[in-house]
Parts: C-alpha cells; sequence; structure tokens
C-alpha cells in the first residue's frame, strides 16, 4: 500500500508541546546508557566486586561510545545546535552507523550524493534511522539518495521477514497527531514527516508485508 502524505493545511502543535515530546524522548534515549555507566561506575568502586572490573570497565566504555554516538546523532537529527550549513555523506552515515551496529537489521548505505544541507541531512539521517528501526527481527536496510529533476530523493527500503511499523510510527510518518499509544515512539517519525514538510518537501510511505518503504522528497 502506498501511502503519499499530504502537507497539512495546520499544525497540530504549539512548538512548546512539540518540544517537549521531543526532549522526553531524547532522555528516554540517554537515560539506558547513562544508568549501564553509573552501574559500571558502581562496580569498578565496590571493594567486594574487584573480580569484576574489567567486565565493569568494559559495560562503562560501550556506554560511553553509546551515549556519545547518540548525541552527535541527535545534534543533527533534532537540533540546530550545530553551526554547519552542510555535511558530508560520509558524515552523515558515521552519525546513523554508531547508533544502529550491533542490531540485528543491517544497513546498506547507497547514497551516491557527497554533500547534503542542513534540511536535508536531517531528513536523511532521521529517515536511515527509522528504517533500520523498521527491522525489529533482522533483514536488509537499503538508504539511498540522489537528485534528479524532480528534487533531491531520499529512500529507505526495509526488507526482512518480519518488516514492520508500529501504529505509533505510521500516524507519526502521516503527519497525525497522536491519539493512541505510545509519543515516544511517534515523535520521531512526526519529526522527520515535519522536516521534510518545512523543507518544501514531502513524505512517502510504503507498507506491505515483509517491506517498508519511506521516501522523501525535497526541492532540488
Amino acid at each position: 500500500m502506498t501511502d503519499v502524505v499530504p502537507p497539512a493545511a495546520d499544525l497540530p502543535f504549539e512548538p512548546t508541546e512539540l518540544a517537549t515530546y521531543i526532549a522526553a524522548k531524547l532522555c528516554h534515549d540517554f537515560i539506558s546508557p547513562a544508568g549501564a555507566i553509573m552501574q559500571g561506575l558502581d562496580l569498578m568502586n565496590d571493594p567486594t566486586a574487584q573480580d569484576m572490573r574489567e567486565d565493569a570497565l568494559n559495560l562503562v566504555a560501550q556506554s560511553a561510545a553509546k551515549m556519545v554516538a547518540l548525541v552527535h546523532f541527535a545534534r543533527v537529527a533534532f537540533g540546530a545546535a550545530t553551526t554547519s550549513e552542510s555535511f558530508a555523506g560520509a558524515e552523515l552515515q558515521g552519525l546513523v552507523e554508531g547508533l544502529v551496529k550491533g542490531g540485528r537489521a543491517t544497513m546498506d548505505w547507497q547514497v551516491s550524493e557527497p554533500s547534503f544541507a542542513k534540511p536535508e541531512a536531517r531528513t536523511l539521517i532521521n529517515l536511515a534511522y527509522l528504517t533500520v528501526g523498521a527491522l525489529p527481527s533482522g533483514g536488509t536496510a537499503v538508504i539511498t539518495g540522489e537528485r534528479t529533476a524532480e528534487g533531491l530523493i531520499l529512500r529507505g527500503v526495509a526488507e526482512g521477514a518480519r518488516a514492520r511499523l508500529k501504529p505509533e510510527a505510521e500516524t507519526g510518518l502521516r503527519g497525525h497527531r497522536l491519539t493512541d499509544g505510545l509519543t515516544g515512539q511517534w515523535i520521531q517519525p512526526y519529526w522527520l514527516w515535519l522536516t521534510a514538510r518545512d523543507a518544501g518537501g514531502r513524505l512517502d510511505l510504503e507498507v506491505e508485508e515483509g517491506r517498508v518503504v519511506l521516501t522523501a522528497v525535497l526541492p532540488g
């Protein structure tokens, strides 16, 4: 089924309300690695657990790397803190890979464009991350990006035995307000839709058994 998402006449949120949802998601994402770092430090400082010191050190190192990856991704995906007005494709690939490595799904980055403006970069990495996220049981997420006469076309194709989107994610990708479900599963898909819309583009959604396709078309 292909769903061409129409632009909304009026956004259903005040900016402060939207910021609250994004802040809540970021706190949720950060709390797991932050908690693991504290757990590792507690073990290292426990005189009765010195035999676990190496395991604790590995836990701290892995969790700190995860936290750093989350921060770097969030600065581009959600924020405007970075002063860069353009991003190299390889840099964006690294931001997404930093979050998805070690998961069940494989990301196949086939983006040919060498650089992207800030709205394009924000669209691309959110789209890529959500495409990988559509494969909870494994599979391959192919990410492509090219400039055509129509504009910049960014596409994520997720194929796997249980490729799917949660209902909250589909709601967000259509630019609709969440009325049922978890806001944490909704806000990033909605943010992707909003980013494409604010850039003057559109977001297309295709869902069928074993396959999910997200396509963002932005003006050239």
